[in-house]
């Protein structure tokens, strides 16, 4: 086994801007994955910001930054760290982790420019029982624990630049991704954010606590756009 640091740092409403300060420095070996680009499939339509990725995409995406069977992954760069663990968790790896603190808490050296990565296989092995779709989740609220990784002010329902329509799914609870998740009642849980991004740093956190939750990958700007009910306030 070897260990495959990948950097994944993004940043919302930027597309590609993780790039550069991935060329200013990096951990030494580190390959760079995309939030858009590669942990997504943008061409996807209809299915929020940030579609899931199919398995022979994510594997071609996984492959050429140096990711096997043979690979331990660190991954690095809040919100995409997460994006990249849990998919690989989704497609079969499990031989993963977020590195606490991201690259701020590295003590070596920082390498700059591209690296040349070698090449893997990876072969996805893609599960079927952790993810939820918008018209499911609709029919089944009364069972379910959600929770909404978006800060306060997008779950209250305030006017932002971002969502279209203001407001959260019914009943959803609130656990902003940039503060510690808060205790959550028992129950079936299911994280949702904007575009299915940052709800992965709530699952992941859960993760660490022993609970297991799906994504709702469309997230709220799947949501929106179905014109399923909306909760404000």
């Amino acid at each position: 086994m070897r260990y495959q640091f990948v950097d994944c740092r993004w940043e919302l409403g930027k597309p590609g801007a993780g790039r550069e300060p991935y060329r200013t420095g990096h951990i030494p070996g580190a390959s760079f994955l995309d939030v858009d680009e590669d942990l997504s499939d943008v061409s996807v339509k209809g299915q929020g910001r940030h579609p899931l990725p199919s398995a022979e995409r994510f594997a071609e995406a996984a492959g050429r930054a140096g990711i096997g069977d043979d690979a331990y992954v660190v991954a690095y760069g809040t919100g995409g760290a997460e994006r990249l663990w849990w998919l690989l968790r989704h497609f079969g790896h499990d031989r993963c982790a977020v590195l606490d603190g991201g690259i701020g808490a590295w003590l070596g050296p920082l390498t700059p420019g591209d690296e040349t990565i070698e090449l893997a296989t990876f072969v996805p092995r893609e599960r079927s029982d952790d993810t939820i779709d918008g018209p499911e989740l609709a029919r089944r609220l009364d069972d379910l624990v959600v929770v909404d990784a978006r800060v306060e002010s997008r779950w209250r329902g305030e006017a932002n630049p971002i969502d279209k329509v203001p407001g959260r799914i019914p009943d959803a609870l609130n656990a902003p991704w940039n503060e510690p998740v808060p205790e959550l009642p028992e129950g079936d849980l299911v994280a949702y954010c904007g575009s299915g991004v940052t709800a992965t740093v709530i699952l992941h956190r859960l993760w660490l606590r022993g609970r297991q939750a799906s994504l709702y990958p469309g997230s709220w700007s799947q949501w929106e756009a179905l014109d399923l009910p909306v909760e404000r306030g």
